[in-house]
């Protein structure tokens, strides 16, 4: 009760900030909105030329594009507002106050700026992923839609413990302002299908850099691909990575002096 009255805090707070800049609210759904357009032309000019991608329908690739959409709301929403602020804080000295507070610090980082709008995307996203079920003609068994859960989750999971690994490595280097380059350098990957991309570049987005755990690996267990061995081995893999995401936040912690030091 205690984490979500502080998530309902935020929340609020954003969406005070958020509600001061109307006009702007306006603008980033209009261009949310033509984004959206641009990314379902630029699939019907695929499938003008092929009937599948890799071995994906038209339905799949709208599906995946949702989840995709789902995924980078929350990244952009949450995880790169965020960094700007933690990089920030620690370089001005702010971030001392944050310890100071009775509550997870890496909790509070996490969720200190939240972009608002960004539940467009959410809206669209949640929109777009039953329409393309509905044009695979197939129908989705209740145990692939709950695998399809538990993958996103994992897959959110795992983005979010690199993020707070990279983050982290502040504490060590003080000036390392590029320090998420790497995800969002590989996010465009993320709508696409993996099996159209070459080895080497499957292991890199699956896991090092896992978006595709966050966005193609739960549409395969939608299309009843997955056997649930491989879902668990992959909800036991997010759980490790987070508790030692963690353990990571927690020495940087330690090592951090403040800016007074």
């Amino acid at each position: 009760m205690r984490i979500l009255k502080i998530i309902t805090a935020y929340l609020k707070l954003n969406l005070h900030i958020a509600m001061a800049y109307r006009a702007n609210l306006a603008v980033e759904l209009l261009t949310s909105l033509m984004w959206l357009a641009w990314e379902l032309i630029s699939l019907g000019v695929i499938y003008t030329n092929t009937d599948n991608l890799g071995g994906w329908s038209n339905g799949d690739m709208v599906v995946l594009l949702g989840v995709w959409k789902l995924v980078m709301a929350i990244l952009f929403g949450i995880i790169f507002p965020n960094t700007e602020y933690f990089n920030k804080a620690v370089q001005q000295g702010t971030l001392d106050y944050t310890f100071l507070l009775p509550v997870n610090s890496q909790l509070l980082v996490s969720l200190n700026r939240i972009t608002i709008w960004q539940i467009q995307n959410i809206a669209q996203a949640l929109i777009m992923i039953p329409i393309g079920i509905n044009m695979t003609g197939r129908g989705v068994a209740l145990a692939d839609f709950v695998m399809f859960l538990v993958l996103a989750l994992s897959g959110m999971t795992l983005i979010y413990s690199l993020w707070i690994v990279l983050i982290a490595a502040v504490f060590w280097f003080t000036k390392f302002d590029n320090n998420v380059t790497i995800l969002a350098a590989l996010m465009d990957a993320g709508k696409y299908p993996v099996s159209i991309f070459p080895a080497w570049l499957r292991i890199l987005i699956t896991f090092v850099v896992p978006i595709a755990v966050a966005t193609s690996v739960p549409v395969q267990a939608l299309r009843g691909e997955l056997p649930v061995w491989q879902v668990l081995a992959w909800l036991g893999f997010a759980v490790l990575v987070f508790l030692g995401a963690a353990r990571v936040w927690r020495a940087g912690i330690r090592q951090y002096s403040g800016a007074s030091a």
